[in-house]
């Protein structure tokens, strides 16, 4: 099966968020199935100039946007046994980041069409398109209505990915017609309006074949009004086409035996996962204790992630005999709240405003709990990490999170960590408090540690369900017409 991946970003190549591990993992595991899965996405001046040197061009063509024709390139290379294709056009794409830019319906409107016209020049004739996010929304909608009738499209299927549903490329109508040379038609009931705007997005939800989002409970929380960001009606109407599949993590990259960052290589080992403790308390100033539960936060730092609800009962919270360790950066106001916690508390409290690879995995490695209160959450991958390095998930109770994390029963001895269904502080406070009464028992803390080694993390698991979900678009492949196509 031949499959084309469609993101704005995929490791090695450039990352911002959790959509480029994904791009960049989940073909792997799929090429490992048996699949031939290769990636597209823009070429960046952000790209290592190492990794752009191993690309070659293979084709150059034009792509008409509003009223001009823009240059654009096809590049090629393989990276670590996969694929990928970037598509150049330095007035795009050669900044120094990769979003935020007033310009960037224009951006990825042009990625969306290149990567249609890319059909025509590529050695590669994908059986499905599979595009991630509202960078590539319009590409399902470009496939099902202007490319429609192409012999090069034609027996094409698409699957759209929801990473995160409050992000959906929103712009003006005006701006939509003079992009894309459209009339008002673009606008009826079948198009891509959006309560007076146009929405990337919407051109996936309604054109692809089938649409996917990142774990089965987000993909139940969006087809409601609360979690829904103005688009659950639409999704409820295409919930049969709709399923969620929980991302992976890749277990040979963050495995806590071969961690050149870590102190101590260590599985289900409590007592080597406290040197590991210890080593993260000597390096960040904190009293050196193994009975002392320690708290791990590496995360953004603004209200998603449920930071208002520890804002709250932070003082409660550190009249417990707890530590913390806090890693990230965000809204002023928590970076603020977290810093002040560490004046006072020194000894008990560290924190590091950034982001740091090798911090973070030492506080995974180090930490006894990991707390990840979310408001939302469509897959986490921070709670797959905790899992990975034995630390405790303390979580709320929604989208991915409540997928992977099973509350801990005393009676049956079941469970991976400890929840709250509510999104109230108390609630997080109380489940805070359980946890580290069940830390007093050592017999019950290592049931619970063991628990989560029970579990598969991997990549391979996300991409049989994938692989599953391929196969039933497969009838919508009739007879390919023959390829190339020639005039």
């Amino acid at each position: 099966m031949k499959i084309l991946f469609a993101a704005s970003e995929a490791v090695p190549l450039v990352k911002t968020g959790g959509l480029a591990d994904v791009a960049g993992a989940l073909p792997k595991a799929l090429n490992a199935r048996g699949a031939d899965v290769r990636v597209i996405l823009p070429k960046y001046d952000t790209i290592p100039a190492a990794l752009v040197d191993e690309f070659e061009t293979i084709a150059t063509f034009s792509v008409r946007i509003g009223w001009r024709d823009q240059y654009c390139g096809l590049l090629k290379a393989e990276l670590d046994g996969v694929v990928y294709y970037l598509l150049d056009n330095e007035f795009y794409f050669k900044r120094g980041g990769l979003y935020g830019y007033g310009d960037d319906a224009e951006r990825f409107i042009f990625f969306c069409y290149a990567v249609m016209e890319s059909l025509y020049h590529m050695d590669f004739r994908p059986e499905i398109i599979h595009c991630h996010d509202w960078q590539t929304g319009l590409i399902p909608f470009l496939h099902k209505t202007r490319y429609r009738f192409d012999p090069a499209c034609a027996d094409i299927a698409t699957v759209y990915t929801i990473h995160n549903l409050k992000y959906q490329g929103v712009f003006g109508r005006e701006l939509f017609k003079d992009l894309m040379n459209a009339g008002e038609d673009l606008f009826f009931s079948e198009g891509i309006e959006f309560y007076g705007a146009g929405n990337c997005m919407l051109g996936g939800l309604r054109y692809a074949d089938k649409l996917t989002t990142v774990s089965p409970t987000y993909a139940q929380e969006i087809q409601t009004e609360y979690y829904g960001e103005r688009l659950d009606g639409l999704l409820r109407h295409r919930s049969a086409d709709l399923v969620g599949i929980v991302n992976g993590i890749d277990t040979d990259l963050f495995d806590p035996m071969n961690d050149p960052a870590i102190e101590s290589p260590y599985r289900g080992s409590l007592p080597r996962k406290r040197k590991n403790k210890l080593a993260l308390q000597r390096e960040l100033g904190l009293r050196e204790s193994e009975d002392t539960p320690l708290l791990g936060i590496v995360s953004r730092l603004v209200d998603q992630k449920g930071l208002d609800l520890i804002a709250a009962v932070l003082d409660e919270i550190m009249q417990e005999d707890v530590q913390l360790v806090v890693l990230g950066s965000g809204d002023p106001q928590y970076e603020a709240m977290f810093r002040n916690a560490q004046l006072q508390r020194p000894e008990r409290v560290a924190t590091w405003f950034g982001f740091n690879d090798g911090l973070a995995r030492r506080i995974y490695a180090g930490s006894d709990m990991y707390l990840m209160p979310s408001q939302f959450e469509p897959c986490g991958l921070s709670q797959l990490l905790a899992l990975r390095y034995r630390s405790v998930p303390i979580v709320r109770e929604t989208g991915g999170l409540r997928d992977t994390v099973l509350a801990y029963n005393e009676y049956t001895g079941e469970g991976n960590g400890f929840t709250f269904a509510n999104y109230n502080a108390h609630d997080m406070l109380h489940t805070i408090r359980r946890a580290v009464g069940f830390y007093k028992d050592e017999a019950a803390w290592q049931q619970i540690v063991s628990n989560s080694a029970k579990e598969d993390y991997s990549w391979t698991r996300s991409a049989k369900a994938y692989m599953s979900l391929y196969n039933t678009i497969s009838p919508l492949r009739k007879e390919r017409q023959p390829w190339p196509v020639t005039s």
